[in-house]
């Protein structure tokens, strides 16, 4: 199931624009108010460009906060909008009813509370088909075995969230499964603590905790009792950033099964890198892996595997075939024999049909309403974005100070942020060089961003309205369903994540690492 992007709730562009949710209180929306015109008041500028674009959006702000502030003004915005205001309708005999006015208002309350329960699972899942063409060729079956595995994480607080998941594993000749909790608690914004139950193959309690030690260092520590035969196993994790793309790890773990990884990623634009060796009490083992974007939906990757139960080498690549599904196909050449791999991988924050790929034809109809769209909405495309041009400029030295006080102390910063239509974002940050059809339908945000990151580190975008509104921001695309991307660091990580039009963004999230 999924929602229309463009069947948002209607008459928010005033909180956006203030930066606020659409239930604030009046101390917040006159706090919000000051805030906003520390920046915009003509009387900070000099020179008369500035000082024309300050008036500009000092007045916006104003009528802003005018009808925020008053109660019979935002009671007939929240329903009829500026067009009810400019109307006159607060004149009308309708509106004369307070009563039921409130009670339209708690109706759409309740109908958003609704909306973000749904809003706050996240499921997601992959399904592994393992083939052998020896196997076959000798007559058995092609079919070696399958896996599945499930997780759905919810967000029950701000600093609270649950994960239930679990997974099945077959063969030729067994199968197994387990059911795994995990209740996540953000104890501050450096720190965490995570408690674990799994039961099944591996049936086990767990502890464990996670904080950021430097700008660059990361540490976690975790406990596992298993319940089938006591023992414990001990980890302790160390984390650091070694450039701006790459990281090392070093995993120590006591137990039955002691063992000591070190690992390194690097990850760019358009590709991946990852290389780890283990060892341990009874065995060793190291693998590598190169993955490389090869256009803004396929991929191609290269592994290998070498041990002392191991030896392998991986060639495959995938594509997207829908907004929240992957295929990918892998051969493996290794002592078992030629092994091939079908994965299918699903996940996302809703449930969808996935989209089926259609005919030149309709392809190329499709392409032609789109540009017949942006010929008429020409010209007011480049008035909005003039305006949000002109916006950014005012608040680029505060965006700056911002910035640099995070990174200071290894606080959130915002690297790159791209709003615009669904696939001019997707070829936007999945490409280094944005395809020329694409680059009206984007615009670059990271400065009203960086100025929204509060003095705690964090940066929050209200559910249910539109980010066209907010201050810096424009309809790129007017018509065409649209979506943000943030790239950000906090601490030694990388992290990135895409919402829709209308979908709450909360950061930094740990679910959000790259």
């Amino acid at each position: 199931m999924t929602n229309d992007q463009n069947s948002g709730p209607a008459h928010r562009e005033l909180y956006a624009l203030l930066h606020i949710s659409p239930e604030a209180s009046d101390e917040e929306i006159r706090r919000a108010y000051r805030q906003w015109a520390q920046v915009y008041h003509p009387d900070k500028y000099q020179a008369p460009r500035m000082k024309e674009i300050a008036t500009e959006n000092f007045q916006r702000i104003c009528e802003a906060y005018e009808i925020l502030t008053d109660e019979n003004k935002r009671l007939i915005y929240d329903i009829y909008g500026m067009e009810g205001l400019k109307s006159g309708l607060e004149l009308g005999p309708k509106l004369n009813q307070v009563e039921k006015i409130k009670e339209e208002l708690e109706r759409l309350r309740r109908q958003r509370e609704q909306d973000n329960v749904t809003a706050h699972i996240q499921p997601s899942g992959s399904i592994l088909a393992t083939l052998s063409w020896p196997d076959f060729l000798d007559g058995d079956g092609i079919m070696q075995g399958m896996a599945m595995a499930s997780e759905v994480e919810s967000q029950i607080s701000k600093r609270n969230s649950l994960s239930i998941g679990g997974n099945l594993a077959v063969n030729e000749t067994a199968g197994g499964g387990a059911a795994v909790a995990v209740l996540r608690h953000q104890i501050s914004p450096v720190s965490s603590l995570e408690l674990m139950g799994s039961i099944g193959l591996q049936s086990l309690l767990g502890v464990q905790t996670s904080r950021q030690l430097s700008v660059h260092s990361t540490a976690r520590m975790g406990l596992a009792l298993s319940l089938k035969d006591g023992s414990i196993n001990l980890s302790n994790t160390w984390t650091r950033q070694l450039s701006e793309t790459a990281n090392g790890t070093i995993e120590l773990s006591l137990g039955p099964e002691s063992s000591i990884d070190i690992g390194w990623r690097r990850k760019a634009e358009n590709m991946a890198a990852s290389g780890a060796i283990k060892i341990g009490t009874s065995s060793f083992g190291a693998t590598a892996r190169y993955t490389h974007k090869l256009s803004s939906k396929s991929h191609g990757r290269i592994a290998g595997t070498v041990g002392s139960h191991a030896l392998a080498l991986e060639i495959g690549g995938g594509r997207k075939i829908s907004k929240f599904s992957t295929v990918r196909m892998l051969y493996s050449i290794g002592i078992q024999g030629i092994i091939w791999k079908l994965e299918l991988h699903r996940g996302g924050q809703k449930l969808i049909v996935p989209k089926f790929v259609l005919k030149p034809y309709f392809l190329k109809h499709e392409k032609q309403k789109a540009l017949e769209n942006m010929e008429k909405t020409q010209s007011q495309v480049q008035e909005a974005r003039a305006a949000a041009e002109k916006a950014q400029q005012l608040l680029q030295n505060v965006a700056s100070r911002k910035r640099n006080r995070q990174e200071e102390k290894g606080g959130l910063v915002v690297t790159k942020a791209l709003y615009g239509s669904l696939k001019a974002v997707s070829s936007s940050h999945n490409s280094e060089e944005m395809e020329h059809e694409w680059v009206s339908q984007v615009l670059d945000v990271t400065t009203p961003l960086n100025f929204l990151v509060d003095d705690s580190g964090q940066l929050k975008l209200h559910q249910g309205v539109k980010k066209s509104g907010i201050m810096g921001f424009c309809d790129p695309c007017p018509g065409e369903p649209k979506q943000l991307y943030v790239e950000y660091t906090y601490g030694s990580n990388i992290y990135e994540v895409t919402v829709d039009d209308y979908e709450e963004l909360l950061i930094p999230q740990r679910g959000h690492e790259v």
